[in-house]
């Protein structure tokens, strides 16, 4: 079942406020450690419409120019379902995730990789 997010609890569906957890790798004082670490702070960036993290954190070889948000999509929480590597002793990973949002859910099984030390988001596919 989804995890549904408190307002003083991330977004990502941790419980710590935003500011330190998430809010951190948003604002560049910290990267994410692995890349469920990173999946959670992708989500969270998407409810806040982070343009510059989502695009800071995507592989140079798949980014996207920009990203459009939706106006009318609200994010209503995060489920983590499986991770593959992705640990500080790897240098890729897979995480799948349900990502709620009024509506509907979106699952996906996304692939991360390292590039100069930090985790990014490479691609995923969308799972039934």
């Amino acid at each position: 079942m989804a995890v549904m997010t408190s307002r003083s609890s991330c977004p990502c569906g941790l419980p710590e406020p935003y500011a330190k957890c998430c809010g951190r790798f948003h604002r560049g004082e910290a990267a994410a450690p692995t890349a469920e670490a990173l999946m959670r702070s992708r989500y969270a960036a998407f409810v806040q419409r982070d343009e510059k993290y989502l695009l800071r954190t995507w592989h140079p070889r798949t980014r996207p120019s920009s990203v459009d948000f939706d106006p009318g999509m609200r994010w209503t929480g995060l489920e983590i379902l499986a991770t593959s590597d992705g640990s500080a002793f790897h240098s890729t990973g897979t995480v799948t995730f349900r990502a709620s949002y009024r509506g509907g859910t979106l699952h996906e099984r996304s692939r991360f990789e390292r590039v100069d030390g930090a985790w990014v988001y490479v691609d995923g596919d969308f799972a039934e």
